[in-house]
């Protein structure tokens, strides 16, 4: 069962109530806080699993052998927005690769920050799948297989070798059987998978704890990982986002998903936290993150300050008014 986790007042009486989960787990992977049953359902990672299923391509050379950039390289974890730089480098990316655009299975978008997506229609350009939101992903599954020998067709196939993969890694880093995980497609037409929040929380604990990984080489890929989306935060959601004010904080890995799902990991101190939002909403993620770090006594204030400047918990009119309140049940 969920718990109350937000509360929205306006003049006064409360208007809206807002369910959630919570988990956070130490490095010894105890739950030290918990809302919400964390230990049986199961819960959709959606995007949030990005940077798992970026553990094959980053398990390539691909990088040297194309001469691929960071930034490019970030795009296989990242939920990108159309801005010019995610632009640019999904061209410079598809170009090295020699990939054909229709190649992705992902439908066609225009970009989805407002500013973008405006000045390309005004262009006349059409909606491509080079613009959707999970093209980097879909680049890097496309990599994975042509490297591997293996047929690009069908990649977002249950059965498909890599996808197969990607559920194997999600099972150890997770610590949930396979067997148990709830299947579904996710928005982009390849697999996602579900688990208990708190082994949620635990697979993103590994990318701060790499030495829990069970070889030395997974313990290179998941440095490899934190290390690229840190160098690249815009590129991972893009500017004025949770993930990139997480990101530029040098000791946190992070990843938002569709449908209220969010999960980070302090390096530091070897802490990892996961949650969902039950209404799927993502605009409780700056107010409940900050909480969440003021409550575990997170030594980097301004980060927390940054989530904050993202959303206040005042509730404004248009005219910016104060006429409410968004308060945090933790």
């Amino acid at each position: 069962m969920s718990e109350i986790i937000a509360e929205e007042y306006r003049g006064g009486s409360l208007e809206n109530k807002h369910e959630g989960y919570i988990c956070i787990l130490n490095k010894d992977k105890e739950i030290i806080y918990s809302k919400g049953e964390v230990e049986q359902t199961p819960i959709f990672y959606r995007s949030a699993m990005k940077p798992i299923q970026a553990i094959p391509v980053f398990d390539t050379d691909i990088q040297e052998k194309y001469q691929i950039s960071s930034a490019e390289m970030a795009l296989f974890c990242a939920s990108q927005r159309g801005e010019n730089y995610h632009q640019e480098s999904l061209e410079s990316l598809i170009n090295k690769m020699k990939f054909e655009e229709k190649s992705l299975i992902c439908g066609e978008s225009y970009p989805l920050n407002e500013n973008p997506k405006i000045k390309y229609i005004c262009e006349g350009k059409k909606k491509r799948r080079l613009m959707h939101n999970c093209a980097g992903k879909h680049l890097g599954f496309l990599a994975y297989a042509r490297e591997k020998g293996l047929s690009t067709e069908g990649y977002g196939d249950f059965e498909h070798p890599l996808q197969e993969r990607i559920r194997e890694e999600l099972e150890i880093l997770s610590e949930y059987p396979k067997e148990k995980m709830s299947q579904g497609k996710d928005g982009c037409g390849v697999p996602v998978y579900g688990v208990p929040l708190r082994n949620m929380a635990l697979s993103y604990l590994k990318f701060v704890s790499p030495e829990m990984a069970l070889s030395k080489e997974k313990e290179t890929i998941l440095k490899r990982i934190f290390n690229t989306m840190q160098a690249n935060p815009e590129i991972i959601a893009s500017h004025d986002f949770v993930c990139t004010v997480l990101l530029k904080d040098k000791n946190i890995i992070a990843k938002g998903g569709a449908q209220g799902v969010y999960c980070l990991a302090l390096k530091e101190e070897k802490i990892s936290i996961a949650l969902k939002v039950a209404s799927g909403t993502e605009l409780l993620w700056p107010l409940i993150i900050a909480e969440i770090l003021k409550k575990i006594n997170y030594q980097n204030k301004k980060t927390i300050s940054d989530l904050y400047d993202l959303r206040s918990t005042e509730i404004l009119s248009d005219a910016g008014e104060t006429v409410g309140e968004t308060k945090i049940i933790l």
